[in-house]
C-alpha cells in the first residue's frame, strides 16, 4: 500500500482525530485484571490497540466491541487470567508486548509474546532485564529481540528500579509487575515520561504514590471497574497540527485532545517555533487533561530543541522535521537517542526521505540538524520516500506535500492502521490532497 501526496491545498474546519493509542492500550490492560465491568467510549479502534484486547480475549477475559469507540470489558480480578491456548502474537505494537510483560510476570503460567517483522527487531532487554531483578524467568532472542517468554511463577519479588533511560513503556511494565510483589515497587526516571499508566491505575481505585521523579505501589491491592472517556491522541493531532501551521491561510480546531502534561513537548516546540497555537477549552475527563486546540498559519523559524522537551515529544518529531524544513534557519536536536528503535531507525529513515526531497538533513549519533527552507514557498521537491513501513513516517512526508512543488510518493504504508486507521480519509476532509493506493 501506497499514499500519493500531492502538492498544496490548505486545512479547515473542527475535527476530531481518533483516540488516544497510549490510554486505549492501558483501558483494555487494567480493565481486564479489574473486579467489575470497564466501559470505554473513544478507544483506538487501530491495529496496536486491538492487538492488546485480542490480547486479553486469548487468556479469557470477555470484552465486548469494539462497537463505535466503545468497549466493554467483564474484569476477572489481578489473578484471573488464563493461560492461553498459544502464543500472544501482539502485531506491531512495542507497547503491547512492553506493558504485557510486566503484567505476565505475576501470573502462575508461561506466555510467549511474538510480533510482526519490526517489532521482532525491536529492543525487549530494556524490559526483560528488571523483571529478571524482580525474580521473574524472562527468555529473548539474540540481542534481547523478541520473541518474549516469560515463566511466571507467582512470586514477583518487589524492588527499587532507576530507569537507565527515559521509557514510559518499561517504567510501566516495572509497575505493573509489582502489582503482583510482596510488597513496595518503585521507579525512579531521569527525565519525566508519560504518566498514562499512574494515573489509570489511580482511576481504578489502586493506590499509587508519586514523589518527583519516582512513582510507588504496594503489590496485593485491587482494581474497581470504571467508565474511561480516552481523549484524543495528541501524537495523532500533531500531524495536523504541523500541517495546518505550515499551509497557507489554514485555521482548524482539533477537538478533545489529550494535554497529559508529560506529552505536550509538540505543542511546545512548535510554539518556540512560532507557530500560532491557541489551547481552549481547557477541562478533565476521567483523571486526564483534555482540551481543544485552534491552530492557523505561521511563519516558522529554527530552533534549538530544548532538551527537557525531548521526552516529552519523543514519538512527535517525525512531523517536527517537517515543520524544521518549512522554517527559516536551522533546528537542531539532541539527545534523542531513543528514535532509533522506534518502529524504524526514525533518525536516519526521516534524514534519507529529506534529502531525497532536497532538504539539508544530517543525521547525527543522538539527533538532527536540520536547515529550513521557510523562505521558499516549495519547500520541498517531488519524488519517492520508503517509510519502512513506519506509520508515523508515511503520515509526515504526507503533511511535507502541502509546501512541495510536485507529487511525493510514500511507499511502504500499511502501518498506518495501527495509530490513525482514518488518516487518509481525515486528511482529504481537512483539505489535504492525499489518496491511498493499493501496489
Amino acid at each position: 500500500m501506497k499514499f500519493l501526496a500531492n502538492p498544496g491545498g490548505t486545512l479547515s474546519g473542527c475535527f476530531r482525530v481518533p483516540g488516544d493509542k497510549s490510554i486505549s492500550h492501558r483501558s483494555i490492560m487494567l480493565g481486564s485484571i479489574a473486579e467489575g465491568d470497564t466501559h470505554v467510549s473513544g478507544f483506538l479502534e487501530g491495529d496496536d490497540a486491538l492487538a492488546t484486547l485480542n490480547a486479553f480475549k486469548a487468556m479469557g477475559v470477555s470484552i465486548e466491541g469494539p462497537i463505535d469507540g466503545k468497549v466493554i470489558i467483564h474484569g476477572v480480578g489481578l489473578h484471573g487470567l488464563k493461560a492461553p491456548e498459544g502464543e500472544l502474537y501482539v502485531g506491531n505494537s512495542g507497547t503491547s508486548m512492553r506493558l504485557l510483560a510486566g503484567l505476565m510476570a505475576g501470573q502462575s503460567f508461561t506466555v510467549t509474546m511474538t510480533g510482526d517483522e519490526s517489532l521482532s527487531k525491536r529492543p525487549m532487554g530494556r524490559v526483560a532485564d528488571p523483571l529478571r531483578e524482580m525474580n521473574v524467568a524472562v527468555a529473548t532472542e539474540e540481542n534481547g529481540r523478541p520473541p518474549l517468554v516469560i515463566k511466571g511463577n507467582g512470586q514477583v519479588k518487589a524492588m527499587h528500579y532507576d530507569l537507565p533511560m527515559a521509557s514510559a513503556q518499561v517504567k510501566s511494565c516495572v509497575l505493573l509487575a509489582g502489582l503482583y510483589a510482596d510488597g513496595e515497587t518503585s521507579t525512579t526516571e531521569p527525565a519525566p515520561t508519560r504518566d498514562h499508566t499512574e494515573r489509570m491505575l489511580s482511576g481504578f481505585g489502586y493506590q499509587v504514590k508519586r514523589s518527583g521523579a519516582t512513582a510507588s505501589l504496594r503489590g496485593g491491592g485491587k482494581l474497581t471497574g470504571m467508565h474511561i472517556d480516552v481523549p484524543a491522541d495528541i501524537s495523532s493531532a500533531a500531524f495536523f497540527m504541523v500541517a495546518a501551521s505550515i499551509a497557507k491561510e489554514a485555521d482548524i480546531t482539533l477537538e478533545h485532545v489529550g494535554m497529559n502534561p508529560t506529552r505536550v513537548g509538540v505543542i511546545n516546540i512548535l510554539q518556540a517555533m512560532g507557530a500560532r497555537i491557541s489551547v481552549i477549552n481547557e477541562r478533565e475527563v476521567g483523571g486526564e487533561p483534555v482540551a481543544d486546540i485552534r491552530v492557523q498559519s505561521a511563519k516558522l523559524k529554527g530552533i534549538e530543541i530544548p532538551q527537557e522537551q525531548v521526552p516529552l515529544a519523543i514519538d512527535e518529531f517525525p512531523v517536527l522535521f517537517v515543520a524544521a524544513a518549512c522554517a527559516t534557519g536551522e533546528t537542531v536536536l539532541r539527545e534523542a537517542e531513543e528514535l532509533r528503535v522506534k518502529e524504524s531507525d526514525r533518525i536516519q529513515v526521516m534524514a534519507d526521505g529529506l534529502v531525497s526531497l532536497g532538504i539539508d538533513a544530517r543525521p547525527t549519533d543522538d539527533g538532527i540538524i536540520i536547515q529550513g527552507k521557510g523562505d521558499e514557498e516549495e519547500v520541498f521537491c517531488g519524488g519517492s520516500v520508503e517509510s519502512h513501513h513506519d506509520h508515523r513516517i508515511a503520515m509526515s512526508f504526507s503533511v511535507a506535500a502541502l509546501r512541495a512543488s510536485e507529487t511525493i510518493e510514500i511507499l511502504g504504508t500499511d502501518n498506518v492502521a495501527t495509530s490513525f486507521p482514518n488518516f487518509v480519509a481525515l486528511a482529504q476532509q481537512a483539505g489535504m490532497n492525499l489518496e491511498q493506493v493499493n501496489d
